[in-house]
């Protein structure tokens, strides 16, 4: 796949003043150190051993090992030069078992960690959850019961509490699209599920988890954080303009996209979730006082966005409306056969940033500033002989989904940043570490670093569009704190 490159004669537009560049990785991801320092096991743990969940048989286990090399990752940052960075808390790192007191180890590394990107003039940008269930919880129901929620409400005050005197902006779920349905419906993720009502429960506590969090960390609050959180949403066209393929874009809106927006920004439940759903009727998970809590006004909205979706009609895996898993909603996909591919096989269109951002300004009036969280690109990536990877796809695809960004601005959208993912190469979940979105190479027999082209191109992006980001919070702690079990 080859996409059309820009020339250096034609630099990007300039953003807004005071518009944010950073990266972001994710916990179990990048981490290892599996077992290390009272770290208890997630689902993701557990996942990554079952024999055939992972396409390359790989595990977590070790990573990028950032557990360890997490200085010279944030020496990486500094050369970029983004003034923010974006990571996650592996929540059982916090309470191996997903309740009780603080684990001073686990904490003391993301104490240490925000501390070093504060020295280097980097915001710390934190997510309480990319996907790391404490395997425990998982084990008494995990996210198909309302105890969760309240854990995780817990587990958040506990984060917040040592960390929010220096991180600036809170991010509750990353993709909870992604946990409920990949995760509960589809079997594809931890832990491996393949439900109907248990899914439509798991998208529901997640919610409630979410409005609990940003409720309880504002109760504790110090200074001027900000709160939010993370979907991945999707620019969904019909392939063609045929009832049944409308029908299809309808459905497969309301179960990517409505099921999350609608409660937290139009105070209301999808109303084509009959249509989405029509044999899982059971709403018991639902109480009373559910939206309130969910609806809970939030300080921006993070999207992640990478590809667009041509819904098609597809055939249920399941003829049987009241015995099909949450994820069998008969819908195929069939992008124009022009677009190029990624080395995910996901189809690349630029301006899925512009449609999306004008569709959610049209639907959602109350909808806060957003941050683009995550948008990038999977290649081919290898060290050619002269030691550099030259990833050009890579750079047009960045240059092109900027240029849609910075349109949608033009147009009237309020996004104030951009995250490329990833930084590094890294754990791509069922692919194991075939798939690489990394602005670094990451050798996994050496662990070595080798920045990419593309981090030259966005490090020299980032500064022809004012130098150095002014990092989101006025400035660092005097020092930082030492932590004990009681924390």
């Amino acid at each position: 796949m080859t996409l059309p490159t820009r020339t250096a004669s034609e630099p990007l537009p300039a953003f807004p003043a005071g518009f944010v560049w950073g990266t972001a990785t994710a916990a179990y991801q990048i981490e290892g150190a599996v077992s290390e320092d009272g770290r208890g096991p997630s689902i993701w743990d557990t996942f990554s051993h079952t024999p055939g969940a992972i396409e390359t048989g790989e595990t977590g286990d070790v990573a990028c090992d950032h557990y360890h090399r997490w200085k010279e990752d944030v020496d990486l940052l500094r050369e970029l030069g983004g003034g923010a960075y974006r990571f996650s808390v592996a929540w059982p790192r916090i309470q191996p078992t997903g309740r009780g007191a603080v684990n001073a180890a686990g904490m003391g590394f993301y104490s240490r960690l925000v501390d070093e990107l504060l020295d280097a003039g980097i915001t710390p940008v934190l997510t309480l959850y990319h996907w790391d269930l404490p395997q425990a919880l998982e084990d008494v129901g995990g996210w198909r019961v309302r105890d969760t929620a309240k854990r995780f409400a817990e587990y958040a005050t506990l984060v917040h509490g040592a960390l929010g005197d220096r991180v600036p902006m809170w991010t509750t779920f990353n993709e909870p699209f992604c946990t409920a349905f990949i995760g509960y419906a589809e079997g594809r993720h931890a832990p491996g599920a393949k439900e109907g009502h248990g899914a439509l429960a798991a998208a529901h506590h997640l919610l409630v988890a979410h409005g609990l969090a940003v409720t309880a960390m504002r109760d504790q609050q110090r200074r001027d954080e900000r709160f939010g959180i993370t979907l991945n949403l999707q620019d969904i066209t019909p392939a063609d303009d045929s009832t049944e393929d409308r029908a299809a874009a309808r459905r497969l809106d309301g179960f990517i996209n409505r099921v999350f927006l609608d409660p937290l920004f139009a105070h209301r439940y999808p109303q084509a979730e009959a249509e989405v759903w029509p044999g899982l009727t059971d709403r018991a998970f639902r109480l009373d006082g559910d939206l309130g809590l969910i609806g809970v006004p939030l300080d921006f909205l993070g999207v992640n966005t990478y590809f667009p979706s041509y819904p098609v009609a597809g055939e249920h895996a399941q003829p049987d409306p009241t015995r099909r898993t949450a994820g069998d909603i008969g819908v195929g996909e069939a992008p124009p056969e022009h677009l190029p591919r990624t080395e995910m096989g996901w189809p690349v269109e630029a301006d899925i940033m512009r449609r999306l951002m004008a569709r959610l300004r049209a639907e959602y009036p109350e909808l806060p500033p957003v941050y683009i969280t995550e948008n990038g690109m999977a290649c081919p990536d290898e060290i050619a002989a002269d030691g550099v990877v030259h990833d050009q796809d890579r750079i047009a695809y960045l240059d092109g989904h900027l240029r849609s960004l910075h349109q949608a601005i033009e147009d009237g959208a309020d996004v104030r940043g951009y995250f490329y993912w990833s930084l590094l190469d890294n754990f791509e979940w069922a692919r194991g570490y075939a798939k690489r979105f990394g602005l670094v190479h990451i050798d996994y027999a050496t662990l070595a670093r080798t920045p990419k082209d593309s981090f030259a191109w966005y490090r020299d992006m980032i500064r022809a569009q004012r130098g150095r980001d002014t990092p989101l919070s006025a400035a660092k702690a005097a020092s930082s704190r030492s932590w004990t079990s009681s924390s």
